[in-house]
């Protein structure tokens, strides 16, 4: 059984920062690959960013590379997700998910399927 919880979304002005967190109570977690996908209002699913198991490699969709950055301690089970430069396109809905895989080699963390647990979403909103 695998829970997620995110926190650390809220409201910022354009060009701001704020550190998404995600606490993995799962014992798996050490071992899965880590992503961060969002959905806007109206709009589906994108991938945001992605980790696999060790931190060694990460993936970032175009639109969020050079601002945001994705990390984890394993030692803690938790996944963050920095974003600095924030713009209003940004503002979403932004869910951990748990990966059914440990590494991100290809294209396998940009896809939804690779991931079997998703946590409860935290709203990000980024004001002009």
């Amino acid at each position: 059984q695998v829970q997620l919880v995110e926190s650390g979304g809220g409201l910022v002005q354009s060009g701001g920062s704020l550190r998404l967190s995600c606490a993995d109570a799962g014992r798996t977690f050490s071992s899965s690959a880590m992503g961060w996908f969002r959905q806007a209002p109206g709009k589906e699913h994108e991938f945001v960013a992605a980790i696999n198991w060790s931190g060694s490699s990460t993936r970032y969709a175009n639109s969020v590379k050079g601002r945001f950055t994705i990390s984890r301690d394993n030692a803690k089970n938790t996944v963050y997700l920095q974003m600095n430069s924030l713009k209003p396109e940004d503002t979403a809905v932004y869910y951990c998910a748990h990966g059914r895989i440990q590494h991100c080699s290809g294209y396998q963390c940009y896809d939804e399927d690779s991931y079997d647990y998703w946590g409860q979403g935290t709203q990000v909103t980024v004001s002009s």
